[in-house]
């Protein structure tokens, strides 16, 4: 609980944040810690820090733009749109809000466009706000944005240290409505419902009632649905697409079939804006060869990106795909069973990642019970992938602390596990997650508490903005070491609890020391023998002091519960000066 017992700056800072604006005394200080982490160890994946957003339930900056094509605030309860845009995630990262947290990969819901109709689906009328119910692949939803602020959204992260991974569904379409017309039998099928029993009744066939399935099984050649031809006629752009889908199939060789216009859609999105990577939709409702094929147009698409945009690229990485490959866990290792004796490998059909869906479970165990156990799985078996660990999402109704009573504890967990981490906004903020009168995963999906975190709430005990800044504090010290997330764990004492990890591959080292529930006394000896020398200076990113090794330990003057710890930069920049002369 002492980690509630943060200094008044911390807290004004956060407040400021909130309101998109930082007083000159706390700019220079966020400004420092910029500097401190601008020249560490570069991006890996495997120690992302992934900051998955709705995007119409984030930041609302163009209210202009809050119904689109003739929608309408009928809906049942967080079942609407809300206003949310591409510009308010823009606004956001231009005033510092992901960078003081650390994050360094923004995974956005697919900002295709999306039915325009509200349907029932069994909990009152609802839209396609999530972005998972697509009318048109190949359009941003005017709801939304345009593709100038898709463009100014990715080209912002871009600018700022973030990487933008894109959700793409490849498994179905939105729901059927007098608006938004079901699309021909050879394109999409309407039954049976999936039992999910095996293979057969988990790939072929509709995850729910009117909910048309993509034929992904089908080679056959198929026209454009007449729906989507009548509707780019309307907007003036049939002959540029299908000149453009032309090429692609004259390209790809590919017979056009369902899957493969679906491919040269979604990957239009890298082709034109540079996304760095795909979180693949219901990956396991879909041959798992689709998404291997899937892998390799996208990397082509940016490949081509990089080349043709060198200055605004970030690094030389391949593109990167994690999927959602439901009820997948760290636990399964490489294969993952579909029922009736038949076992899937994702990783070998076109995945660097998976969700780990057993995270929310095994943050429930103890510090070193979890972290040894991750450690060791991910240098085992999966040694050359990774998985993205979460403890709340937007269709996960059994998260790791539902009533946000353990917001520090969870911070905790996720952020320091081996594997990467992703923060469901508002995790750090401790949004709602159980919103009154919203039924099934719409609770999940409340507005991003912006007035609860700027006017500092007392909540359980706890101020959201003291829950802020712990998480921004551990945040900005996994960004700046790769070796948390993608290092080796090793516990170093019982009491304090205290553990190292280390990372030394391709060229990078690094190393760091960590101590978790530190008593209030302060001035606590912390081991640090075997990682750090004697007569060394480090400093404890968690309370920003200093301290030098003494007979394998080091005492930080400070009462906090946290101390993260690594060589400090200032004293080895000294050191690399005395060294040149």
């Amino acid at each position: 609980m002492r980690n509630m017992r943060l200094a008044a700056q911390a807290i004004a800072l956060a407040v400021a944040l909130a309101a998109g604006s930082i007083p000159a005394s706390f700019a220079q200080s966020a400004q420092t810690t910029k500097n401190r982490t601008a020249a560490v160890q570069p991006f890996l994946w495997e120690n992302a820090t992934v900051y998955f957003l709705l995007t119409d339930r984030f930041y609302n900056a163009d209210p202009g733009n809050d119904l689109a094509y003739g929608r309408q605030r009928d809906a049942a309860p967080l079942r609407a749109y809300m206003g949310g845009d591409l510009a308010g995630i823009t606004a956001k990262i231009r005033a510092g809000y992901f960078r003081d947290l650390g994050v360094d990969v923004i995974w956005l819901t697919p900002p295709v466009e999306q039915i325009h109709a509200g349907t029932d689906e069994g909990t009152g009328k609802s839209y396609g706000f999530h972005g998972y119910w697509a009318r048109d692949f190949s359009s941003v939803d005017a709801n939304l944005g345009t593709e100038a602020d898709m463009r100014e959204f990715v080209d912002t992260a871009h600018a700022h240290g973030i990487r933008v991974l894109l959700d793409v569904v490849m498994n179905h379409l939105g729901p059927v409505t007098p608006q938004d017309p079901v699309w021909p039998d050879a394109w999409v099928r309407t039954s049976p419902t999936c039992t999910y029993k095996d293979t057969e009744t988990t790939v072929s066939c509709t995850l729910v009632d009117n909910l048309p399935d993509i034929r992904t099984d089908s080679t056959a050649d198929v026209v454009l649905p007449p729906a989507l031809v009548d509707k780019w006629k309307a907007e003036g752009r049939y002959e540029r697409e299908v000149n453009e889908l032309d090429d692609f199939f004259t390209h790809t060789g590919w017979p056009r079939a369902p899957r493969y216009y679906l491919m040269k859609w979604h990957t239009d999105w890298v082709r034109k804006y540079g996304v760095d990577g795909f979180r693949a939709d219901t990956a396991k409702h879909t041959e798992p060869e689709v998404w291997k094929e899937l892998r390799t147009v996208a990397s082509a698409a940016y490949e081509e990106w990089k080349r043709n945009n060198p200055a605004k690229k970030l690094g030389d990485q391949a593109f990167f795909m994690t999927g959602e490959v439901y009820n997948y866990a760290l636990a399964h290792g490489l294969l993952f069973d579909m029922g009736a004796g038949r076992s899937v490998n994702f990783y070998q059909n076109g995945f660097d990642s998976l969700i780990n869906f057993g995270f929310k479970s095994d943050a429930k165990r103890s510090y070193e019970a979890l972290f040894s156990d991750y450690s060791t799985r991910l240098h085992g078996s999966l040694e050359g992938y990774s998985v993205l660990n979460y403890i709340s999402s937007h269709d996960d109704g059994g998260p790791f602390d539902l009533q946000r009573q353990k917001p520090f504890e969870a911070a905790n967990k996720l952020l320091l596990s081996p594997g990467a981490a992703q923060i469901y906004y508002g995790d750090e903020t401790a949004r709602v997650l159980n919103a009154a009168d919203a039924q099934g995963d719409a609770a999940l999906r409340s507005p991003m508490n912006w007035d609860e975190l700027a006017g500092n709430m007392e909540r359980q005990g706890y101020r959201i903005a003291d829950v802020r800044q712990h998480w921004s504090r551990l945040g900005l010290f996994r960004r700046a070491h790769p070796a948390i997330g993608a290092g080796l764990h090793e516990k170093l004492a019982d009491q304090p609890y205290t553990f190292k990890r280390t990372y030394n591959k391709d060229g990078i080292s690094d190393k760091v020391v960590i101590a978790l529930d530190l008593p209030a006394t302060g001035k606590t000896a912390i081991t640090v023998s075997g990682v750090f020398a004697d007569g060394q200076k480090l400093r404890d990113a968690y309370s920003g002091t200093t301290a030098i090794v003494h007979n394998g330990q080091v005492q930080f003057d400070s009462s906090l519960s946290v101390a993260l710890i690594a060589a400090d930069e200032s004293a080895l920049a000294k050191i690399k000066a005395k060294a040149k002369k």
